[in-house]
């Protein structure tokens, strides 16, 4: 198998991936008192509501610094910081494999003298 057909099943995969969940899942109806249910809730959400049926008086600790104005500027968010942190893990991991091959070569040039 050739490599630009690797690559081409790859990008499908990835594609199908992303694009099949949107298409499969379908928006619930509308709650009782009319509200609209959030598809991906996050366990934020449902911690936040068993705390309010386990203690309804409870009070938190801090507030937060900066309200966004939707849950999908949260998830953005998140999901850029997720891609950061990944960023400089990859970084490193390849940074620290390119400098163990450089010793490497490094100490077989010095020892095939």
């Amino acid at each position: 198998m050739n490599t630009r057909l690797k690559n081409g099943i790859l990008i499908a995969a990835v594609a199908a991936v992303t694009i099949l969940p949107l298409v499969i899942v379908k928006h619930p109806t509308a709650r009782a008192d009319g509200t609209q249910a959030v598809v991906f809730k996050g366990s934020d959400d449902q911690a936040a509501a068993a705390v309010k049926t386990i203690a309804p008086g409870y009070k938190p600790w801090f507030a937060p610094i900066f309200k966004t104005p939707s849950p999908e500027i949260d998830t953005l968010l998140f999901t850029l910081q997720a891609a950061i942190g990944a960023g400089f893990i990859g970084y490193y991991v390849g940074y620290s494999r390119g400098r163990a091959k450089m010793n490497a070569n490094k100490s077989d040039s010095k020892h095939a003298h």
